[in-house]
């Protein structure tokens, strides 16, 4: 894809953020997925010329942290968490059970480009276990029929709202945008910290 000179502009301005231009790497990757839909080798040859590196360098980044994507995902990516607790707790029926519901595997694509599924490792969110993130965003103490309603609502263009956070589910290109350091009013929509979250704190305070 080629980069307007609106996109350069605002490479430009994410650049300027850091003391050190290489800094920008990140934000950068994140830039060009929210107008890719995944990192594309254009987008690493124009964030190496910008920030003056080797291509090599800037692919080492993009390679190495999981939310860059070397091939386009859907408009909505899942992530289902595997890891322990979530496991435990129907993570693993919830991720096989959509994999038989959209036809997928991991980190595949359906075939109308809406739904992409991955399994993804601990999302800090244990207290609402088990988890799915769509977008990033939180869906809590989902069960295999929740989590299959969510997907096939993102299927009919209109995803179920978040459990947490903005009252509503943002694209992948949209919330790649948010990552990058661009801001879209949203940040302080919603519980941020639910109850079971602020549990301890408040048994803390009790003298429990």
């Amino acid at each position: 894809m080629a980069f307007s000179t609106e996109d350069l502009q605002v490479m430009d301005s994410i650049i300027k953020r850091y003391p050190r231009s290489r800094s920008a790497i990140m934000p950068l990757l994140h830039f060009v997925q929210s107008k890719a839909g995944y990192v594309t080798n254009e987008g690493i040859e124009v964030i190496a010329k910008l920030l003056e590196l080797e291509a090599a360098e800037v692919t080492a980044v993009s390679t190495f942290y999981t939310q860059y994507k070397p091939t386009p995902v859907g408009e909505y990516h899942v992530g289902v968490c595997t890891n322990t607790l979530c496991a435990i707790m129907g993570g693993d029926a919830i991720f096989a059970s959509l994999k038989d519901h959209l036809g997928i595997g991991n980190d595949e694509v359906t075939a109308d480009g809406k739904v992409s599924l991955e399994h993804i490792e601990c999302n800090a969110a244990c207290d609402y276990a088990p988890v799915v993130m769509a977008n990033w965003e939180f869906y809590d103490n989902q069960t295999v029929e929740s989590a299959k309603e969510l997907v096939d609502s993102m299927r009919a263009g209109n995803p179920k709202p978040p459990t947490r956070g903005p009252s509503r589910l943002v694209t992948y290109k949209e919330a790649s945008a948010v990552l990058a350091g661009l801001n879209d009013g949203l940040a302080h929509e919603g519980v941020q910290a639910g109850e079971p979250t602020l549990l301890g704190l408040k048994l803390s305070k009790e003298g429990k």
